[in-house]
């Protein structure tokens, strides 16, 4: 089986591109796989591809390049929907060629990997491969714009998968799409190259985009009650982004400079993990949550925010990590100290936390995609059925509305009621 993965950026660095790297690994020992990235910004990948996996660069935005020259470029693309928060990085070059590419793509299932390229795949892709969206965002992060745009694409689809089950339950509630497969399956990361950590280091390590949703404000104040009382331990935070300036300023403000840092962008990010005792995450929101499963593979136990949609899917509060309420730094303050402050506790954690993470082992997760593409094949005449119906019951809906005529009501059996 053929199967192509559509990616905004294959040459930068994100969750989304390396659970879609590590998924199109394990995919590779069974089928033929490439990645097409709509477009590149540099001549390799950050992150190392597995030389089965055929990377497909659309569109080359370096200024020296022949594409940043082309009148096409310069034009704001018409089929990438306006309220996806990259339109302005997509323009009609790349309009056509994801069209040329899709119109005449050879691979028997099309995987998308964030909405607008859903979008691509929904207008261009041939009907008879498999189309899929996945959705690495939360629902309700779409703005109602979007979700707008994307709902009448989204219905000419074979499935929609999610990376959490709350996620998907709120799409089958929120946008029912008769005919299409509503799923979830979580985000694969393989075992690291590393050895996992002994937890002896006095180190709490986060990663992430330094952008305000991640709240690194948050676990910085946090750290800042942590320290008066544990001295000896360091805070060191990996990632790049809007917010170094201020969270840098925080720091100093708060007298952390000598015990919290700003490590910058490292990948793998595993390497750093295995070599501290705890993890943080503070975030308002996580659609998934990469950073907690590469720590609890290093056997780190994590202290994360309860927020939607991730994290109580992957943490069990108490045994593989910790679960505090969204944006209580007192109670994250705690939780970190409780775990540091206790090391069997601490180990204790981190090995169950290990057990856990083999669930995001690629290879099973591989299959179930595998089950997905056989059951979507399998069911393709039903659902198109399914389609049919529901369309023409909208149809007679709008008609109804239109000459005001009101809903059938039953007849009321003998001493019966009427219903509608």
């Amino acid at each position: 089986m053929k199967i192509a993965f559509l990616l905004h950026n294959a040459y930068g660095i994100g969750g989304t591109i390396r659970t879609t790297m590590n998924l199109a690994t394990a995919l590779a020992d069974r089928h033929e796989v490439e990645i097409v990235s709509m477009m590149r910004h540099r001549e390799t990948p950050r992150f190392a591809l597995d030389p089965r996996v055929r990377l497909v660069p659309l569109v080359d935005t370096r200024p020296e390049s022949a594409d940043a020259k082309d009148p096409l470029f310069f034009e704001a693309s018409r089929d990438f929907p306006a309220a996806e928060k990259r339109h302005h990085q997509y323009n009609r070059l790349i309009d056509t060629r994801a069209a040329e590419y899709l119109r005449g793509c050879p691979a028997d299932v099309i995987i998308g990997t964030r909405p607008g390229v859903n979008v691509y795949i929904s207008r261009f892709a041939p009907r008879r491969a498999l189309r899929i969206a996945q959705e690495h965002l939360r629902y309700d992060a779409h703005s109602k714009k979007l979700r707008g745009e994307l709902a009448p694409r989204y219905r000419l689809l074979d499935a929609i998968v999610t990376t959490t089950e709350a996620d998907a339950a709120i799409y089958r509630k929120k946008m029912p799409l008769p005919g299409v497969r509503t799923l979830a399956i979580p985000n694969s990361v393989p075992e690291p190259a590393v050895a996992p950590s002994e937890g002896t280091t006095p180190v709490i390590a986060a990663a992430g985009r330094l952008v305000r949703g991640k709240r690194f404000d948050l676990l910085i104040d946090a750290f800042a009650e942590v320290t008066a009382k544990f001295p000896a331990w360091r805070l060191e935070i990996y990632g790049g982004g809007a917010e170094k300036e201020r969270l840098a300023e925080r720091i100093e403000r708060l007298g952390l400079s000598g015990s919290a840092e700003l490590m910058g962008s490292y990948s793998p990010i595993e390497e750093k993990f295995a070599k501290v005792s705890l993890v943080a995450v503070a975030s308002d929101a996580e659609s998934f949550g990469m950073t907690i499963v590469e720590a609890m593979r290093c056997g780190v136990p994590v202290v994360s925010t309860n927020c939607p949609l991730g994290p109580a899917e992957i943490i069990e509060d108490g045994v593989t990590g910790r679960l505090v309420p969204t944006g209580d730094k007192e109670a994250l303050a705690s939780a970190l100290m409780e775990l540091m402050a206790d090391a069997p506790a601490r180990q204790a954690m981190a090995a169950a936390a290990l057990e856990s993470s083999r669930a995001y082992d690629p290879a099973p997760l591989a299959h179930r995609y595998d089950e997905l593409f056989e059951e979507l094949r399998a069911s393709r005449f039903a659902r198109f059925r399914e389609r049919g119906r529901a369309s023409v019951r909208a149809r007679l809906r709008r008609l109804a509305r239109r000459f005001g005529i009101s809903p059938a009501r039953r007849t009321p059996a003998a001493g019966g009621k009427a219903s509608a």
